[in-house]
């Protein structure tokens, strides 16, 4: 589970419900607007410090910040795995009986 997209996807599923811009969350946090634009790519490593200033300024507690399930959230795989084949199985030497190449 990729837990900073899940957290991002919160944070900014709660931020448009709320009708804040990111520099309004970031001005209630106190920190950088970019910050908050990096959190809800999912491209922040947030502290328990971070997750608790987003859901004070989002007025929401810290769990609806981290819980998987929301529309924004499902997006994307939770799991990060190899795609699944859609072609033929690769990697395996079929022997044809007819003897054609």
């Amino acid at each position: 589970m990729d837990i900073r997209k899940v957290f991002g996807a919160n944070v900014r599923r709660y931020r448009l419900a709320a009708g804040l811009s990111q520099e309004a969350v970031a001005e209630r946090m106190g920190v950088d607007r970019a910050y908050i634009s990096s959190i809800e790519r999912g491209g922040q490593n947030a502290t328990l410090l971070t997750i608790w200033q987003a859901a004070q300024a989002l007025k929401t507690m810290p769990a609806e910040l981290l819980a998987p399930g929301t529309a924004a959230a499902e997006s994307g795989p939770l799991m990060r795995s190899r795609p699944k084949p859609t072609g033929p199985r690769t990697g395996k030497r079929s022997s044809r009986s007819s003897g054609q190449a």
